[in-house]
């Protein structure tokens, strides 16, 4: 992979849990969480695209490199791609990796796995997917995706990605983590497409990148790390990221 970059996205204006970056998690913010996260994980540079003050101060203040984007950017990945253009204009960085700012417990090793599909050049984007709890299967909230791994493959192609579950029948269900590898290329042609019917209908913005003829591999994990989209998510991760006694 050639000098890839690991952008975090994040923003204080949540709805449903306003001021997430922030929130604490064994007496630290929660952007600390993930931006240590990417930085064990051994990629290259880490930078949060984030449009509040009190954000970019946070990672200023622990050394770390924060870049203010305009907040009335649509998503995270035009953050991440303004991100980048402010950071990097001559291109040096050909790989962009797009970590959710709300994954503070998410493996280091997790992270880099993002990058393997991005070996095969048929591919423009890897992301990550884990067998999905049955707890899960039925709930909205949690993304899905189509693919299939035959026998001793560690990529598939990501062939749909839905709120239902899916696909229909006996074997593996898989929960979609919303991390991605973009090429460069890929990430500009993206955020310069218009929201596509599928991703409007499903609310999951993978989908247009799929309609628009983006190729995205998946690469199984272990399982899913947690996500903070709630106060209840917030207070889980609270405890299972207390110090030991």
């Amino acid at each position: 992979m050639t000098d890839p970059i690991v952008i975090i996205p994040a923003r204080m204006g949540s709805t449903r849990l306003p001021d997430k970056p922030l929130a604490l998690i064994a007496g630290k913010p929660m952007i600390l969480h993930v931006f240590e996260r990417a930085l064990a994980a051994g990629i290259g540079k880490v930078v949060v695209a984030c449009c509040d003050a009190s954000v970019r101060d946070v990672v200023t203040g622990c050394g770390g490199i924060a870049v203010m984007t305009d907040p009335d950017l649509p998503s995270g990945s035009d953050r991440v791609y303004a991100a980048l253009d402010h950071l990097d204009p001559e291109g040096t960085h050909e790989i962009v990796v797009n970590l959710q700012g709300d994954l503070p417990a998410i493996a280091p090793a997790d992270v880099r796995a993002v990058l393997s599909p991005l070996a095969d050049p048929r591919f423009d984007i890897g992301t990550l997917v884990a067998p999905l709890a049955p707890a899960l299967a039925t709930q909205p909230a949690t993304a899905k995706a189509a693919c299939a791994f035959g026998p001793g493959q560690a990529v598939a192609r990501a062939l749909y990605f839905s709120r239902a579950t899916i696909p229909w029948g006996n074997g593996p269900f898989w929960h979609h983590i919303g991390v991605y590898a973009y090429r460069r290329a890929a990430l500009a042609r993206f955020v310069a497409m218009p929201p596509s019917p599928l991703e409007t209908r499903e609310k999951l913005e993978q989908l247009r990148a799929l309609e628009g003829g983006l190729a995205i591999g998946c690469v199984a994990i272990a399982e899913a790390p947690p996500e903070v989209n709630t106060p209840e998510d917030l207070a889980q991760l609270r405890t299972l990221m207390a110090p030991a006694p």
